[in-house]
């Protein structure tokens, strides 16, 4: 009974999960750091202005820095600070004495944690335009205090902040000066659209796309437009940044209909769960791809890994699509993000190798050039896992996303004995990493990535000695997860972000897939509480994409 009933638990939860793709397609993303601050300095003419400096002022540490820990802090801390120096230059956002004194004292903060940082040679992370965002924040902060005029600075004014080794400003002077000479950007930095300045105002050849958006970000649509009175309300454009920023902060990427619907159904799915989608969700996904595949929304250009997702996605919605578009992603490394990527991502190659794998197992003569490249992927993913068993991403910070897509990949269609040998030692380093609550987690045990560890462990090698106990620590943890906050963002854009539907279907998953599991639930239901159901309806509510 109590199994049934927390299943039950688990089902309403993924329906409740797919209502929300159709009631909320453009996506669900915590708020953003980086992003709101932007348009507290770009458009303090948009409404919700005070209650983004409010949300600025109260997601401060207490070491004055913003967001995730280590060097992914740069970033927001970056922006959050010059946002603030902005809104005291103006003076039009702090009238009272009392309110100056706080924003001067959170900037100074900012400053000084900046300051430490900077001069410790702090290692900037590859999250994508990071050398073009980080001169272009430390210019505009040295600007702010070259001329500030704020005697609440004190010894700030005339103050400079130095760049971070290995930054600096060769790539931003040269896409500005392109910009500013009429060239067409490429499409990929007009999410990035913010750091180029004046020149980004009404830029030749840039326009509002889908929902209104310039780069699927709040930020970029702001620089683009610049000024509220040269558009009206019902323009696209600022309709989109009233409709994000309808609550003071906002979030960033948006829109990401694709990424976020093939995500979160490719997850479950994957997870043996029946999902029924919408026909409306599914002809959106369906629709998005074209002879390059599909962008994560509008305003992004196409890119290997979310075109495999989604093509992952709709065969298992029984609408397969051949994935010949995947091949104009194809390099001698194996497959590109984008054209161009300076990198390479072991997930986008996995999941390139869940859009051939499941291609060629449903067709009866696949051409041979997919059976190749599968056993081309095996080799390539295998060349890039870690020693200890683990594999590492540049499009999420936690190497328990990175693992668990590998391992996936690898265990459902990768070439034997090459795929089984790497997925075993993903399986161990997965169990020897495991924390004393239960938990798996980069800097603290968090659920999402307990979820991913979980997926590892129950798909991969479930039978496998140590993983049933792992496990059900594992399962114990997620339903003692229940009010607590989801973790730090992880996922790699600006700053860190947090798609909230995504890891929630993560999280679903690994419930349903320890809930198939005879000897979990009735060892569970004696750790964790009384009314199992209770304990997992509570885990379920606290991931809810809001």
């Amino acid at each position: 009974m109590p199994a049934n009933a927390a299943n039950g638990d688990i089902a309403a939860g993924v329906a409740d999960l797919i209502a929300s793709l159709e009631a909320e397609p453009e996506g669900h993303v915590a708020p953003s750091v980086y992003e709101t601050a932007r348009l507290v300095a770009l458009a303090p003419w948009l409404d919700g202005h005070a209650e983004r400096i409010t949300y600025l002022l109260g997601a401060q540490r207490a070491d004055g820095g913003w967001g995730p820990p280590q060097g992914y802090a740069l970033v927001p801390t970056l922006s959050a600070t010059e946002a603030l120096l902005a809104t005291l230059q103006s003076g039009t956002a702090a009238q009272r004495d009392h309110e100056v004194a706080r924003l001067a004292d959170a900037a100074t903060r900012g400053l000084q944690t900046l300051t430490t940082w900077l001069r410790a040679d702090l290692l900037v992370p590859d999250t994508p335009g990071a050398d073009l965002i980080v001169p272009s924040l430390v210019a505009a902060i040295n600007q702010h205090l070259a001329h500030a005029a704020a005697p609440c600075l004190g010894p700030w004014q005339g103050a400079r902040l130095g760049l971070p080794a290995g930054i600096n400003e060769t790539r931003l002077l040269k896409v500005r000066h392109a910009l500013a000479a009429g060239a067409k950007l490429p499409e990929k930095l007009l999410h990035f659209l913010e750091v180029l300045g004046p020149a980004a105002r009404r830029a030749a050849g840039i326009r509002p796309v889908g929902p209104g958006t310039v780069g699927a970000s709040p930020a970029a649509t702001a620089a683009w437009i610049a000024s509220h009175d040269a558009l009206t309300p019902t323009d696209p454009a600022v309709a989109y940044l009233a409709r994000v920023a309808r609550g003071g902060s906002v979030p960033c990427p948006l829109p990401i209909t694709v990424f976020e619907a093939a995500w979160v159904i490719s997850g479950l799915a994957r997870a043996g769960m029946r999902v029924a989608v919408p026909a409306g969700v599914v002809a959106r996904l369906s629709a998005a791809m074209n002879p390059r595949g599909t962008p994560s929304g509008a305003g992004l250009p196409a890119d290997a890994d979310t075109t495999s997702v989604a093509l992952y996605a709709l065969g298992q919605l029984g609408q397969p699509m051949e994935p010949r578009g995947l091949w104009a992603y194809e390099t001698a490394n194996g497959f590109c993000t984008w054209p161009g990527e300076d990198g390479f991502s072991v997930t986008t190659n996995a999941h390139v190798l869940d859009a051939f794998g499941q291609y060629v197992h449903s067709n009866p003569e696949p051409a041979p050039r997919y059976v190749a490249t599968i056993d081309r992927l095996t080799v390539t993913l295998r060349e890039h896992q870690m020693p200890d068993g683990q594999w590492r991403d540049r499009w999420h910070a936690s190497p328990y996303y990175a693992t668990m897509c590998c391992t996936m990949a690898l265990n459902d269609f990768g070439r034997r004995p090459l795929a089984v040998e790497a997925v075993a030692r993903a399986v161990n380093w997965v169990l020897s990493t495991q924390r004393s609550d239960g938990s798996w987690g980069l800097w603290d045990g968090t659920a999402e990535e307990t979820a991913y560890a979980l997926h590892v462990l129950l798909t991969a090698r479930p039978e496998a000695a140590g993983v049933g106990a792992a496990a059900s620590r594992g399962y114990t943890y997620l339903c003692s997860a229940a009010g607590q906050r989801p973790g730090p963002p992880l996922w790699y854009g600006k700053e860190l972000y947090h798609p909230a539907a995504i890891v929630r279907a993560a999280v679903l998953a690994a419930l349903h897939l320890a809930w198939q599991r005879p000897d979990l639930p009735a060892s569970t239901v004696a750790t964790t509480a009384p009314k199992p159901r209770q304990a997992v309806a509570r885990a379920l509510s606290s991931f809810h994409p809001a």
